[in-house]
């Protein structure tokens, strides 16, 4: 069955219910089916009529419960979840309702702050208000869709039902195909270098409503608050912040530029057997040999998309010859110890993955030091799981390694936090406390542990 049949099945199942049966969320999945049905039946399709789906109920309440289950922190107007609650979400919604309806929406300024980098360095992160990500968001439901029905297969980054899992399992098969030399590319500042002018020549391939248009146009040049001062404006023309709702998805639709034309099926660079695969602005290309030419090439169509590639973190290697770093993991051409002059791909979280992991469990243990054992399990257990459902990935076995030193240094590491105590003893002083934790309160146990990831998290 396509694409399209598997669509056509849903929408013929969502559309049997009557529309006042219907909750939001389903109704907000069956306008996003049409509108995907319509964009890949039609590739050159262009929507007219979008901006009056914006402010739809069902939409922005949709748009609210997600932004909420985020729970971010406040923007410039320090105006929080619960204040909103407080104030009453209906009224708040149709108050939003009414500006958009009436055009009269106006974005507040970007509230950035900046957070720590692996590298040491420091990456700038745009915090709008809720307001302002409950509108993105309504947007974000309404263009997704649209877009979906265009993006390459090999874009893995900020999309649905997608994730870094599938871009690692991508890498394996082509390793195994024996695509073993590597281009591992950086983008300069990507956020920051998108241009306004040429990305808009994008979004209108698809989006011919000029109020939706002009709505994106306001975000991206709205103010950046920094230490109380305003930077940026209506006189920027590149760049859209990192950490704004609608930032990631405007980001995929002008990368899916270089999608096309290095994955195109009659282009020059599956002619070289060059196959690229992408996470948001990291990407990687992977061919049994890649020329300087193709790599120029590369470049030079950056370039006239007013990008730049970092040369001194970019590098070409061979896989087979040395280990290469994608999105925190680390792969290797590994000797077997089972199989004599036998050799198998290795995919691990990389040291200095596993080396913040537990960074982290230390300064958190640090900070909660007299709390009582099942306040310790609730507070580890999050960071935990999240970093296991990261890097645990389907029919890689290898990552149990990482997940075994993790637990190796999860059990030193809380008999030390109890014995540490030397004047009010806790009850696990001199004992083996991580099994005690693991026993009775629940802490996650790393090593060989399964159904973490939710059943669906791959399809």
């Amino acid at each position: 069955m396509s694409i399209q049949e598997r669509v056509q099945q849903e929408i013929t199942k969502l559309s049997s219910n009557k529309r006042r049966d219907m909750s939001p969320p389903e109704r907000v999945r069956l306008l996003q089916l049409k509108l995907y049905l319509k964009a890949k039946q039609e590739r050159s399709y262009k929507f007219y009529v979008l901006y009056d789906k914006l402010f739809l109920d069902h939409v922005l309440l949709t748009a609210y419960r997600h932004c909420k289950k985020k729970n971010g922190a406040p923007g410039v107007d320090k105006r929080t979840f619960e204040d909103i609650e407080q104030y009453g979400v209906v009224k708040f919604l149709q108050e939003l309702k009414e500006e958009l309806r009436t055009r009269t929406y106006r974005p507040q300024a970007v509230k950035r702050v900046l957070i720590d980098k692996e590298n040491g360095g420091k990456r700038p992160l745009g915090i709008p208000t809720i307001k302002d990500r409950v509108a993105q968001q309504a947007c974000k439901i309404i263009m997704e869709p649209i877009f979906e029905a265009d993006f390459n297969n090999s874009s893995y980054g900020f999309r649905p039902k997608r994730s870094a899992a599938g871009a690692v399992r991508a890498i394996r098969q082509n390793l195994k195909k024996g695509k073993c030399t590597v281009y591992d590319a950086d983008l300069s500042k990507y956020f920051d270098k998108i241009p306004h002018d040429k990305l808009e020549i994008v979004l209108k391939e698809r989006i011919a409503d000029s109020r939706l248009l002009k709505l994106i146009r306001q975000w991206l040049k709205v103010p950046i608050v920094e230490d109380g001062k305003y930077t940026r404006g209506k006189s920027n023309t590149s760049g859209t912040p990192q950490g704004g709702v609608i930032s990631p998805l405007l980001a995929n639709v002008y990368m899916n530029i270089l999608d096309r034309i290095v994955n195109n099926p009659q282009g020059y660079f599956q002619k070289q057997g060059i196959h690229m695969i992408r996470y948001a602005d990291d990407f990687i290309l992977m061919s049994k040999t890649i020329q300087v030419s193709s790599l120029n090439k590369i470049h030079e169509y950056l370039s006239r998309m007013g990008l730049l590639i970092n040369v001194e973190k970019s590098k070409l290697v061979n896989g087979k010859e040395e280990s290469f770093d994608f999105l925190g993991f680390r792969f290797r051409y590994k000797r077997s110890v089972i199989k004599p002059n036998g050799r198998y791909w290795d995919i691990e979280p990389k040291p200095k993955s596993q080396q913040k992991i537990r960074q982290k469990i230390s300064y958190k243990l640090k900070s909660i030091g007299h709390y009582a054992a099942p306040k310790v399990v609730a507070e580890l257990n999050p960071i935990i799981r999240g970093w296991m459902n990261y890097y645990k990935i389907e029919k890689v076995s290898y990552t149990q390694v990482a997940f075994r030193n993790l637990e190796e240094y999860l059990r030193e590491r809380m008999t030390r936090f109890y014995n540490r105590k030397s004047q009010r003893k806790s009850s696990m002083y001199g004992k083996r406390a991580f099994n005690i934790l693991v026993e009775e309160y629940g802490l996650i146990k790393p090593y060989r542990t399964s159904g973490l990831r939710p059943v669906n998290a791959f399809r």
